[in-house]
């Protein structure tokens, strides 16, 4: 029995959570086994899912000012600098819960700056902007998206995009479809990061996400942008224009 669990288990990529893995035991093995039976024999055998599903939300009602949905789910654009999306993403290594902040540019998909902090405090915001404030170039006339937490509601926050001439855009409340690029980022994240590597401390998942994103920016083709890279795709661009 136990090294059918550990199997089932590991060939999910170490994604699984109990329930799951007793509906496999049961449907593939003919294990019919009760939930809180799993659960002991998943921590005795140390095969503990480690990616929480639940999506972060920062929303906790109105904070602040609330700015109107500009981007309405366009999410195409002609050039670099005019549509950039953001949003905060919660989950867990080696027991310990780490925040993830990137902004992405919609015009390539590429991940413009980020954000990386163990609690979801205003400067894994506002520290992720202003290093994203540097790639900016003079009249850009970017629109900036987020859905509407409370960081984003926050007067600082708002001084901050007025200061760089950045207009805000939200999305309408509980609805993760208008900042779908957002999340379609995430899901990449979770399932081609999170789910195949196992990291030794906070300090090795750090030095990884920075090989992890560099990769998804430089060497992750994608076949809406012709089959290049984001950086490719915004070189090429440059050079065509």
């Amino acid at each position: 029995m136990r090294p059918v669990l550990r199997e089932v288990f590991d060939r999910s990529y170490r994604s699984y959570g109990y329930r799951r893995v007793r509906i496999v035991l049961a449907r593939k093995h003919g294990m019919h086994l009760s939930g809180k039976t799993v659960l002991r024999l998943m921590g005795e055998e140390h095969r503990q899912c480690q990616v929480r599903r639940r999506k972060y939300r920062s929303y906790r009602g109105q904070q602040g000012r609330v700015a109107p949905n500009i981007l309405a789910r366009n999410f195409t654009t002609t050039a670099v600098e005019q549509k950039w999306v953001t949003d905060v993403t919660e989950f867990t290594i080696n027991g310990a819960k780490l925040y993830l902040s990137p902004v992405i540019d919609l015009f390539n998909h590429e991940v413009i700056s980020y954000g990386l902090q163990p609690s979801p405090t205003l400067p894994l915001i506002t520290d992720m902007l202003t290093k994203a404030s540097q790639r900016l170039s003079a009249g850009h006339g970017l629109v900036l998206h987020s859905d509407q937490g409370w960081h984003y509601q926050h007067w600082s926050y708002r001084q901050q995009l007025k200061t760089l001439g950045i207009t805000q855009s939200m999305s309408r409340k509980g609805n993760c479809l208008d900042n779908a690029l957002a999340e379609n980022f995430f899901g990449h994240f979770k399932e081609e990061f999170l789910r195949q590597h196992q990291f030794t401390s906070t300090g090795h998942f750090t030095g990884e996400l920075a090989k992890y994103i560099h990769w998804w920016n430089n060497e992750r083709i994608q076949e809406r942008l012709k089959g290049l890279s984001p950086v490719d795709y915004r070189t090429q661009s440059l050079q065509l224009a």
